[in-house]
Parts: C-alpha cells; sequence; structure tokens
C-alpha cells in the first residue's frame, strides 16, 4: 500500500507545506497547484554573445516562445512574385522587318508580337545623323570659292563628311590623295567649318548675328608639333628636363625661405624700435603715480618684442617671484644664452622679487631675448651675402663653362628664369640688411647671358650657419 509521499509525488506536491496527512482540500485543489507550478517554470535562458535588446525582440510581452517557423505577412518589404491569371497568353509571330538606317533594303526577321505587326523598328529612334549643309552651284562660286580647293575636291571632301559623320581621322583615311592633292587632318577641318561658317553667315536673317564656330588649324598644327617633339625626346633628354624642373623648384623654395627671413627681421626691427619708443615713453610718465595705475596705462608690448610675461590677475594669494618665471614658450637655447649673459654682466640669477625689481629683471630678459635674436638674424644676413659674394666671384671666373652639356630648348630660358629670381631675392635680401654692404651686382642682361652657359648651384650649399 501506497505512503502518503508516494501520493504526494504523484500528483507533484512539493513537500515543505504538505509534510503531514492528505486532507480533501489538497486532493480538490491539486490541478490549480499544478497549472501555477507548470507556468513559473516556463523560462528560457539567454544565449552566451546574444545582446540583451536583441534577445528581448524574440519575445513578447507574455513572454512567450518565439515561433518556430517563420512568419508571412504582407507589411515590410519583400520580393513581389509574379500574379498568373488564367487568361490567354499574347501570342508572338516571327516576322520581317527592315532598319531605316540601312540604305540597301536589307530585310530581316525576328519575334514579335502580333499587335506589333506593322510597327516601325523600335530601335530607329536611335539613328542620329550628323546634319552636313549642302550648298548649290551659285552659292559656291559667290561665297565659297578658294584657290587651293576645286569644288570637286570640295564636293568628295563633303560626301565624306556626310558618310563617316565627321570622323576626320576616317575622312582622312578614305581620302582620294591620288586624284586630289594631299591633304592632313587640320586641311579637312579647315576647308569644312570654314564653308560652314560662310553658310551659316550667308543663310542668316538680316539684323542677327549667328554663331559661328571657328577652327584654328594654325594652334593644331603647332600642338601636334609639340606633342611629337615631346614623344620623340631621348631618355637623356627627359632627364635632364626633369633636373631642370627640379633645380628651379628649389631655387623658388629658397626665395619663398629669404623672402621669410626679410620680414622676420622687419618685424624684429620695428618691435625694438617699438619697445624703445615706449620705454621713453615711461621715463616721462610721473613717478607719483602708483605702480598699479602705470601698468593700467602702459600700451600693450607686442609679442614679437622679447619675452611676453604671463599676467597673474586671478582672485587669490600669489607669491611675487612667479611673475620672474620665464614662460614655456622661450626655448632651452635662449634660456641658457640669458644665463651666460646675466653671469657675465654679473647679474643675480635670482634676485629679491620686490615690485620694482621684478619689472626691470623681466624687462632686461626681455631686451636680451630681443638682443639675442637680431644678431643671430644679423649673422645669417652675413653669412648669406659671404655665399653670395663667392658665387658671383665664381660665376665672373668661369666665364663660358658649361656644368650640364646639352640643354633643351626650354633649358635655357627656364634656367635663365631661375637665376633672374635668385639674383632678384638676393638683391632685397642684402637690401634690407642691417649694415651689410650692396655689392655692385652686374646688369640683368650679362646675367642672363652667362645663364645660358652655366647653371649655378644655389641649391647645394645650406642657408645659414645656424641651419
Amino acid at each position: 500500500m501506497g505512503t502518503g509521499a508516494d501520493v504526494r509525488d504523484i500528483l507533484e506536491l512539493t513537500g515543505g507545506e504538505n509534510d503531514g496527512p492528505i486532507s480533501k482540500k489538497d486532493l480538490i485543489n491539486s490541478d490549480k497547484k499544478k497549472t501555477k507550478k507548470a507556468t513559473e517554470t516556463l523560462t528560457f535562458k539567454r544565449p552566451e554573445g546574444m545582446h540583451r535588446e536583441v534577445y528581448a525582440l524574440l519575445y513578447s510581452d507574455k513572454k512567450d516562445a518565439p515561433p518556430l517557423l517563420p512568419s508571412d505577412t504582407t507589411q515590410g518589404y519583400r520580393t513581389v512574385k509574379a500574379k498568373l491569371g488564367c487568361k490567354k497568353v499574347r501570342p508572338w509571330k516571327w516576322m520581317s522587318f527592315t532598319n531605316p538606317a540601312r540604305r540597301d533594303g536589307a530585310i530581316f526577321h525576328h519575334w514579335r508580337r502580333v499587335a506589333e505587326e506593322g510597327k516601325d523598328y523600335p530601335f530607329a529612334r536611335f539613328n542620329k545623323t550628323v546634319q552636313v549643309p549642302v550648298y548649290s552651284e551659285q552659292e559656291y562660286q559667290m561665297h565659297l570659292h578658294d584657290d587651293g580647293w576645286t569644288k570637286a575636291e570640295t564636293d568628295h571632301l563633303f560626301d565624306l563628311c556626310k558618310r563617316f559623320d565627321l570622323r576626320f581621322v576616317v575622312v582622312h583615311d578614305r581620302y582620294d590623295h591620288q586624284q586630289y592633292r594631299k591633304r592632313s587632318v587640320e586641311d579637312l577641318k579647315e576647308r569644312y567649318y570654314c564653308i560652314c561658317g560662310k553658310l551659316t553667315k550667308v543663310r542668316a536673317a538680316s539684323g542677327t548675328e549667328p554663331k559661328i564656330y571657328i577652327f584654328d588649324a594654325g594652334h593644331e598644327r603647332r600642338r601636334k608639333e609639340q606633342l611629337d617633339k615631346l614623344f620623340n625626346r631621348t631618355p637623356e633628354q627627359v632627364a635632364e628636363e626633369e633636373y631642370l624642373i627640379q633645380e628651379l623648384r628649389k631655387i623658388e623654395t629658397r626665395k619663398k625661405e629669404r623672402e621669410k627671413k626679410a620680414q622676420d627681421l622687419q618685424k624684429l626691427i620695428k618691435a625694438a624700435d617699438t619697445t624703445t619708443e615706449l620705454r621713453r615713453a615711461e621715463k616721462r610718465v610721473s613717478k607719483k603715480k602708483l605702480p598699479q595705475k602705470r601698468e593700467m596705462e602702459k600700451p600693450a608690448v607686442p609679442e614679437t618684442a622679447g619675452i611676453k610675461f604671463p599676467d597673474f590677475k586671478s582672485a587669490g594669494v600669489n607669491l611675487r617671484s612667479q611673475r620672474m618665471k620665464l614662460p614655456s614658450s622661450v626655448g632651452q637655447k635662449k634660456i641658457k644664452a640669458i644665463e651666460q649673459i646675466l653671469l657675465e654682466q654679473g647679474v643675480d640669477l635670482n634676485p629679491m622679487p620686490t615690485e620694482e625689481i621684478v619689472q626691470m629683471f623681466n624687462e632686461l630678459r626681455s631686451d636680451l631675448v630681443l638682443l639675442y635674436e637680431l644678431k643671430q638674424a644679423h649673422s645669417n644676413c652675413e653669412y648669406e651675402q659671404q655665399m653670395l659674394r663667392h658665387r658671383y666671384e665664381a660665376l665672373l671666373k668661369t666665364g663660358t663653362g658649361s656644368m650640364l652639356g646639352g640643354t633643351l630648348g626650354a633649358g635655357p630660358a627656364a634656367v635663365a628664369a631661375a637665376q633672374s629670381a635668385e639674383l632678384n631675392a638676393t638683391n632685397s635680401t642684402g637690401a634690407s640688411t642691417p649694415g651689410g654692404e650692396t655689392p655692385s651686382w652686374p646688369s640683368a642682361d650679362d646675367i642672363k647671358v652667362e645663364a645660358k652657359e652655366q647653371i649655378i648651384d644655389v641649391v647645394g650649399a645650406p642657408l645659414t650657419p645656424n641651419s
């Protein structure tokens, strides 16, 4: 005979609260408890690697299981299937047709619907032809007559243009050079467009200016000659031209660098003058005014004038010695130069930071930096002037010596232009150099004559001793 545990196991009843004897209530409510348990245990675990948002799309709000079969609804994008009805198929027929583009009356056959029988060939609309003008005997004698062309030759040209749709290369190939004079493609084009322009002008209505196409035969001939010369160059000529182009680019780069250095030098000189004027203006200010007020009325010094020290305008306590700290924009080379000059002059590197000492010490170091930059720019200009003087003397000594041997037709002109640009840049740099001597340069014609025979190496030497 079964025990209470066996009955509970058959009815799928849990042990905890029903460890005692089975009552009538337990037997009656056994189905409800079974359904509730089955509903609670129906859960699905999210697969590894699948995002939570994607997994949530697989279930509805009631946590139903995803469908086993893909659903097919009429909403959304899908491939439209052919809807085959019960109507009769349209009949097709093997019928003949002619192509309007052909003039030989050839007859072809193809399948076509019976309803389209007798209609024109559908691809005939793509047969586009060029409208070649036609002239009469009277128009030719009055307006189109040319001593270099006969009427028969002109008629032959227009017939070929009409046959081959103005494909002048094909027209030149099919041209009858035995019966008529030998013509080039440019000659054929020039004659054709000349006649078209005259006919358009003659046939235009009175009081109107028609648009006439003008063919420049001379330009076309020169263009083809240049292409032939370019194509027939030897490898040595190609290498020489590339070398000259590279040298010209280097010369232009050097010219831009010199111009930039000249501008920087002008800025430094202007900054020095501005600083001097500001110092003189400060001396004129009465000493009775407060330092703070004097600082507020003091005009701003340009950034290029030495060092720009930061202003401590933030609220709070700060040390006056912080105003003596050099900003990070000053390089280590300038800092060492400042320290060396201060040590040579016997100035303390860290003086007592009173209000007056801080201001004067910062102005002193700013002037030292400006002096250092001016000396560096002056030495660079002197070095460039000396280097150019040596090159000029070498140019006068060499005379008719040639460095490259043979040059292209455009080579001397390119070299002359490059040397002329180099000479102009040199003159402008020499003029802006403070205290430098201005050498006596030869005339531009002499330099151009020498440039045709020799190329100066303006690229090999360095720009400045510090570069």
